[in-house]
């Protein structure tokens, strides 16, 4: 028999974890931090706090500072499925705030860490077996930094 494991994203920050743990608790209405480890050692990244775990929805991602060893990088990234334009917008102005813009709803947060800001929309419109239709949906989006669902459907019906 098969032992179920639980999996989940581990982030190396370099001294700024504490912060990031409270900006995404102030983001995602569904969140919580599960458990933060700090040692009264003002010599270590962050001024003692070590690692602390947040569950957003149902995914906790553990996070870490450990100085300034590793980096960040859009090879990884959290995908955000939104149902709404307004959730598009709410969590795309959350955070890029201070952080970068990318194309096609990617975006890199203040922290260094990236998300995909995705309207369910999105992979809708583009699984569409009319090849034409899924095709300018492509087109369109490959032009857009945040995803924008009024565009999408327009260039679905070839508006």
């Amino acid at each position: 028999m098969r032992r179920v494991v639980t999996l989940s994203p581990f982030l190396w920050f370099d001294d700024n974890a504490e912060e990031a743990l409270e900006f995404y608790a102030s983001v995602f209405e569904n969140s919580e931090i599960v458990s933060v480890t700090s040692i009264d050692d003002p010599s270590l990244p962050g001024g003692g706090f070590v690692i602390g775990t947040i569950r957003i929805e149902n995914l906790e991602i553990t996070i870490l500072n450990g100085g300034p060893i590793f980096s960040l990088n859009e090879a990884f990234s959290i995908f955000i499925s939104c149902d709404t334009q307004d959730e598009v917008d709410y969590f795309w102005k959350a955070l890029s705030d201070g952080g970068e813009p990318g194309q096609c709803g990617w975006l890199k947060d203040r922290f260094g860490v990236s998300w995909q800001v995705i309207p369910t929309l999105l992979q809708e419109l583009m699984g569409d077996p009319d090849p034409q239709r899924s095709a300018r949906v492509r087109e369109a989006m490959m032009r857009m930094t945040k995803i924008e669902s009024d565009e999408l459907r327009a260039a679905y019906e070839g508006v």
